[in-house]
C-alpha cells in the first residue's frame, strides 16, 4: 500500500516558526528549507511526499520537479495551491493508497477529506517531522554492537588470517 503525503507548502511556511522567520528574510530559502525538512521526513517514513506551492500570479504552465526525493509542484497560471491539491487528492486517492493532506486551511481539509484523504494540520506535520528527526538522532547515537550470528564471528583468528591470505593471492600452504 502506497502512502502519500500532499503538503500545502506556503501553509507550512506560514505556520512553522523556523520557516516563518526565514521567509521574512528570503522566501526562496524558506521553500528550500521546507523541502529539505520534508526530504528527511520522506526518507524516514518511506512516504511519497508532494509539496505544492502557489504560482497563480506567475504566468506560465507551472513547474513540477523532484528535489531530494520530494516532488515539488508550482501551480499553473490562475491555479491556486488549494485547487491543485484538490485535483491531486482526487487523482491519488484509491483503495491501494493512504493519502494525507497537510494543511491548516479548514476548508481545504474538509474538501480533501471528502475526496478520501486523511487530514493533517501544519502543527501535526511539524510534530511528525520533529519526531522523525529525533528518532534519527537517537539511532545515530546508539552504540554500534558487533554483528553477531555472522560467519565472521564463528571463524577462528587463524582461519580468518588464512582466508585473507587466499583473498590476496598469497597461497602459502
Amino acid at each position: 500500500m502506497e502512502q502519500v503525503l500532499l503538503v500545502d507548502g506556503y501553509n507550512m511556511i506560514g505556520a512553522w516558526p523556523e520557516l516563518t522567520k526565514l521567509a521574512a528574510e528570503n522566501l526562496e530559502d524558506a521553500r528550500d528549507r521546507l523541502v529539505d525538512m520534508l526530504a528527511e521526513y520522506r526518507a524516514f517514513s518511506g512516504k511519497r511526499v508532494i509539496v505544492v506551492f502557489d504560482a497563480h500570479q506567475v504566468p506560465g504552465t507551472g513547474n513540477r520537479h523532484l528535489k531530494s526525493g520530494v516532488e515539488v509542484i508550482y501551480t499553473r497560471e490562475k491555479e491556486t495551491a488549494d485547487e491543485c491539491i484538490e485535483r491531486l487528492a482526487g487523482e491519488l486517492s484509491g483503495p491501494r493508497t493512504v493519502l494525507q493532506v497537510a494543511t491548516s486551511d479548514y476548508t481545504e481539509q474538509r474538501v480533501a477529506f471528502g475526496r478520501g484523504a486523511l487530514r493533517l494540520s501544519a502543527r501535526e506535520l511539524l510534530f511528525a517531522v520533529e519526531e522523525s528527526r529525533a528518532s534519527i538522532c537517537r539511532k545515530l547515537e546508539e552504540p554500534r554492537l558487533p554483528r553477531q550470528g555472522t560467519i565472521d564471528s564463528a571463524l577462528s583468528d587463524e582461519l580468518k588470517r588464512r582466508m585473507e591470505q587466499w583473498r590476496r593471492g598469497d597461497w602459502k600452504r
